[in-house]
């Protein structure tokens, strides 16, 4: 009981500093002069999150980040759905406008592919590597994953600020690349920050080269979020059904072992 109640109060000092810190680092951008399509400032702020809660809970953290079961990340697969999404992204928009293309950032793309890693890792280590675990223990791995989608979508306030279809459909994009995110890493340790650093930043940088959803155009936010919710309907899929499966050999198995005795007693 105690620990749920620390849960709990870990998780709302988390989303308020994030929340915040996002805040606070997005005001103090234009003051660096850091282009924005190199990397967000605000991505730090729920990396500033799981600091506060480092700080007043270090134990409880370690016990989180080191994961509650076996390594059984799906890494290649999860890596792999990013580029699928976004060349269904880009197709779609090209069959819709009849325009395709590439755009070609004005920094140096090592430099953007480096800085959006660690962009992408400052937000995941507070979203999937924090509170993806911890709403776990309540809601199951997709249920948490359903909940950490929408606090990470509204994270991202600057989207109401937009049309109400992209709002929606950035909402929509949000929570399934959370599914994506939380069925892929579940039970996850060590590698969960990477990879899931290592997908968000794919997914960034190819939006950054493929679409033109940062000027607030609808129709690249409407594809993006109907390629993602595919996405996320084909793991939440397979995830069952790969369920399904390991329950019925377990049922299996366990039906031989309740008979054994019993065949070992014919045969004799």
């Amino acid at each position: 009981m105690r620990k749920r109640s620390l849960d709990l109060t870990a998780m709302a000092v988390y989303v308020a500093v994030a929340f915040s810190a996002a805040g606070v680092l997005g005001a103090v951008q234009p003051l660096t002069r850091i282009p924005g399509e190199v990397v967000q400032l605000t991505q730090f702020g729920p990396a500033l999150g799981v600091g506060v809660v480092a700080l007043l809970w270090p134990g409880r953290l370690r016990e989180v980040l080191a994961g509650t079961g076996p390594a059984r990340a799906r890494g290649a697969l999860l890596l792999a759905t990013a580029p699928v999404i976004i060349v269904v992204s880009a197709a779609l928009h090209a069959a819709l406008t009849g325009e395709a293309g590439l755009a070609r950032p004005e920094a140096p793309f090592a430099l953007i592919a480096a800085a959006q890693l660690l962009g992408a890792c400052g937000e995941e280590i507070g979203w999937r590597c924090l509170l993806q675990p911890l709403l776990r223990t309540r809601f199951g791995p997709l249920g948490a994953s359903v909940t950490v989608g929408i606090v990470w979508g509204v994270w991202h306030v600057q989207i109401f600020a937009r049309h109400p279809v992209y709002a929606v459909s950035f909402l929509v994009a949000a929570v399934s690349m959370s599914v994506v995110l939380g069925l892929a890493l579940d039970l996850a340790g060590s590698s969960r920050l990477l990879l899931a650093g290592g997908f968000h930043a794919l997914i960034n940088l190819g939006m950054l080269l493929c679409m033109d959803e940062e000027s607030g155009a609808v129709l690249p936010m409407v594809v993006f979020g109907s390629s993602c919710l595919l996405a996320a309907a084909v793991w939440a899929w397979t995830t069952a059904r790969a369920a399904r499966s390991a329950a019925s050999g377990a049922q299996s198995a366990a039906s031989v072992r309740a008979r054994l005795p019993v065949i070992m007693r014919d045969v004799r």
